[in-house]
């Protein structure tokens, strides 16, 4: 088969069997990117790329490696919601960045995170004062969670790295 007749086909097949094998796999296939995710995703795209232009690679090699990179990430997530020990391993904690209108800044500096990328999350939550804002953590998938100043308890903030266990 010509090269370009095989990346024709290959690709329309291969990415018509990536996307079914994505939506049987579920939506944490989808999900906001932790590093794990991050991973996956790579490796799903190099494996098409692959599929596309390597007339070395058969069409049946490529859809087995789409569905092996698939069922590991099924059987790690499946794993790390029943295991604390995987769960830590593929997965990071929350970081508390500002607690109670004070910036923490050594857990700051420990995540790469700069004032103005915390205050900018404020804004974006349509806050105007810092002091207003009860808490803003740095999550797993690298977004910024901005709770304001309610007055109530920090039952959210359970499992946050940074906030003292009696406090949650």
């Amino acid at each position: 088969m010509h090269p370009i007749v095989h990346t024709i086909v290959v690709g329309i097949i291969s990415y018509l069997v990536l996307i079914a094998i994505i939506r049987l796999s579920g939506k944490r296939t989808l999900s906001k990117w932790n590093a794990f995710d991050f991973v996956v995703t790579i490796a799903l795209g190099s494996t098409l790329s692959t599929a596309l232009v390597s007339t070395q690679v058969s069409l049946a090699q490529s859809i087995t490696a789409f569905l092996v990179i698939v069922a590991l990430q099924f059987v790690i997530t499946f794993s790390s919601v029943r295991s604390r020990a995987v769960k830590n391993l593929i997965k990071s904690q929350p970081t508390l960045l500002l607690f109670q209108g004070q910036f923490r800044q050594e857990a700051m500096a420990q995540e790469r995170v700069v004032e103005a990328e915390v205050r900018a999350a404020i804004r974006e939550n349509g806050i105007a004062d810092v002091e207003r804002v009860h808490a803003v953590v740095l999550e797993t998938d690298g977004t910024f969670s901005v709770i304001p100043d309610a007055g109530g308890s920090d039952s959210a903030l359970q499992g946050v790295a940074g906030l003292s266990p009696h406090r949650a």
